[in-house]
């Protein structure tokens, strides 16, 4: 992955820095990383697809989003 992404941080981060999750969203694939870990390559990331992202998100706040075809 491209130093150029734009990693950004949940809007549930304790403002320290600290335990919070960061998305980035470069050529329409989603990337999610524990930003503890830092940015240096071959820190654990997950990599899925906006239309997976969308739907776990979705279960995160409580509605449901049917699954696309």
């Amino acid at each position: 992955m491209s130093a150029e992404v734009t990693w950004f941080k949940s809007s549930y981060s304790d403002g320290g820095g600290h335990d919070c999750v960061e998305v980035a969203i470069p050529n329409g694939t989603v990337h999610v990383r524990d930003s503890k870990l830092g940015s240096a390559n071959g820190h654990p990331r997950i990599t899925i697809s906006p239309a997976t992202w969308a739907a776990f998100t979705a279960e995160l706040r409580g509605s449901r989003v049917e699954p696309p075809m």
